[in-house]
């Protein structure tokens, strides 16, 4: 069982940049994959990002170049950094983990957090 609580959502202005991370319980964190979706009214839950336990990284399209994924195994915890927001960003994002190999696929996760309130202001 892995519990999975994200933090550093906020307000903020187009062009800025905000850090979420996701603190995960349990002594298996580095054999997970762990990813970003994000959830926007009305909309689909989205792939955003991931980071397979060798570290190789995945990218939706709409982010790559302006978001970063990685993680910190000491400390089970996985970040996502994100630049030159954009106010289409604005969404609910869930850090997602997964015990297989890596999925865009939301349905493919075993484990999901409660979510934290990104808004990006034009």
């Amino acid at each position: 069982q892995v519990e999975l609580v994200e933090s550093g959502g906020s307000v903020v202005q187009a062009g800025g940049s905000l850090r979420l991370s996701c603190a995960a319980s349990g002594r298996t964190f580095s054999s997970y994959v762990m990813a970003w979706f994000c959830q926007a009214p009305g909309k689909e839950r989205e792939f955003v990002a991931a980071i397979s336990r060798y570290e190789s990284t995945y990218y939706g399209d709409s982010v790559k170049g302006r978001f970063t994924i990685s993680r910190d195994n000491a400390k089970n915890t996985v970040y996502l950094q994100m630049n030159s927001l954009k106010p289409e960003d604005t969404a609910i994002y869930y850090c997602a983990a997964r015990s297989s190999v890596f999925s865009r696929s939301p349905a493919q996760y075993d484990y999901w957090g409660q979510g934290t309130q990104v808004t990006v202001s034009s």
